[in-house]
């Protein structure tokens, strides 16, 4: 079979793909990519992060409509089912497909179907369900596969009251009850939104405390914010095994409970899409999870076989695949890298209220011996916070008492992952730049969220005396 005979080729669609490819023939190179399925955009488009979000955002509304008393007044309830409100995602997914569509044509990458395999370690085929393969032969490849929901052994997914991340998209009545197994980003966030759909929620967590790589104040207000909605937390949990039965799901734990509810949700992990990718014919063998281990280049143990995104595993966010896409490329055909965009990205976590965070908690601070001061501002006191309603959440700057230099920042409540850019923006500056002074010294607009940084600022500042 002949091979057609690229620069790069790349492996997925998703974020991280979508970055390497653009980058790579945006600095001249000869790229194709290879989808398996019959759209483009990865989990990220289809299962994960934008049906995910516009489902959220639509529940929002929905909640929020019913709470507003004007609304309340007149008799008005707007009262919608999962499946009604997973709908509403629809029209988002088909704009994201077709204008990431069009990123591949203008640029002239071929999207080349089917799924990939290594025949060797310049050679890769892409294998259709029809049996047509294409053979391509490159200098270099990046594997942008992805990940899945981990579904363990034993676990009867078939059951119609047993979920994954991915198949609970489908659910399409709003059950009574529903247990999560699993309290990482993906538990949380759904934890919030069948709360906010008026479900009665276990959320099991195999730790002691939620989303331990927070700061531990962000934590605490996210734990304290879910028990007073109501959700029953049940931190270091195992489960021993998943029981579905006809009128719902029975979760048995290790240390003698059981829970059953309508529905559960298995929530705890994600594998790497590795199976079919033949890594053994190029030497390459993933942990248990379907991870691949790779450099501060992004490079595998084969230096011209990069990874990107889910498939190496943390931090796993769409952002931060794309950023290492890019960067993957970047070092394929310059050599070098001058920047890593994992230290520099924030986290985005979209539960009821929102979080987002940057840099340094205090914990990894007060462990490095680095004398550090906190500046807080409380959203209930802003007027912009006031005038919305949206009164929940704090943001907590960590700066340098001594360089005055800004080394975290942390926020809890709404609009979180989009205040935290500002902070983000001060923090990239070299040198002097950096620093507490910038937020103190600022005339921000009146009546803003932004305002925020210029309270939190002068409130750290003055432990300082």
């Amino acid at each position: 079979m002949n091979a057609q005979k690229y620069d790069l080729v790349i492996l997925g669609t998703g974020p991280g793909g979508e970055g390497a490819s653009m980058q790579a023939c945006k600095l001249g190179k000869n790229v194709a990519v290879v989808e398996k399925y019959y759209k483009i955009g990865g989990s990220c488009t289809h299962r994960g992060t934008i049906p995910s979000k516009a489902l959220r955002y639509a529940i929002y509304r929905m909640t929020d409509t019913n709470h507003n008393p004007l609304y309340r007044e007149t008799g008005f309830s707007a009262n919608f089912s999962f499946g009604q409100l997973r709908k509403s995602a629809a029209g988002v997914i088909a704009k994201q497909v077709d204008m990431r569509q069009t990123f591949y044509e203008r640029n002239r990458v071929p999207v080349i179907p089917g799924a990939a395999r290594f025949v060797d370690a310049n050679t890769i085929e892409a294998v259709q369900e029809n049996g047509a393969r294409t053979r391509m032969h490159a200098d270099a490849f990046v594997i942008a596969v992805g990940s899945r929901p981990y579904r363990p052994p034993g676990v009867d997914f078939n059951h119609p009251c047993i979920f994954d991340s991915d198949t609970i998209l489908d659910l399409k009545d709003t059950p009574q009850t529903i247990t999560i197994y699993g309290a990482g980003v993906v538990g949380c966030e759904y934890t919030s939104m069948f709360r906010n759909l008026g479900c009665k929620v276990n959320l099991v967590n195999t730790r002691q405390k939620l989303l331990e790589f927070l700061d531990d104040e962000i934590i605490d207000a996210l734990a304290y914010h879910m028990r007073d909605r109501g959700v029953l937390l049940r931190h270091g949990e195992e489960y021993e095994r998943i029981e579905g039965v006809e009128d719902g799901v029975i979760l048995h734990l290790k240390s003698g409970k059981a829970l059953k509810t309508d529905v559960l949700l298995w929530a705890n992990g994600r594998s790497g899409n590795v199976e079919e990718l033949d890594l053994d014919k190029v030497g390459l063998v993933p942990n248990s999870r379907g991870q691949l281990e790779v450099n501060e280049n992004f490079q595998t143990k084969v230096p011209h076989i990069y990874a990107v995104g889910d498939v190496i595993g943390f931090p796993s966010l769409a952002s931060a695949a794309y950023s290492q896409g890019r960067s993957a490329a970047t070092h394929y055909v310059e050599g070098k890298l001058d920047h890593t965009p994992t230290k520099s990205i924030p986290t985005g976590i979209y539960t009821s209220p929102e979080i987002s965070s940057l840099g340094l908690t205090e914990r990894e601070l007060t462990e490095a011996k680095i004398p550090y001061e906190v500046g807080h501002s409380q959203f209930k006191s802003l007027a912009r916070a006031q005038i919305t309603g949206q009164t929940v959440g704090m943001l907590k700057i960590l700066f340098h008492r001594e360089t005055l230099e800004l080394l975290g920042i942390h926020c809890f409540g709404q609009n979180a992952a989009e205040i935290i850019h500002i902070g983000q923006a001060i923090m990239a500056q070299p040198g002097a730049g950096n620093s507490l002074l910038y937020f103190i010294n600022t005339t921000f607009n009146y009546p803003t969220m932004a305002e925020a940084y210029r309270v939190a600022a002068l409130n750290g500042y003055n432990r300082l005396f």
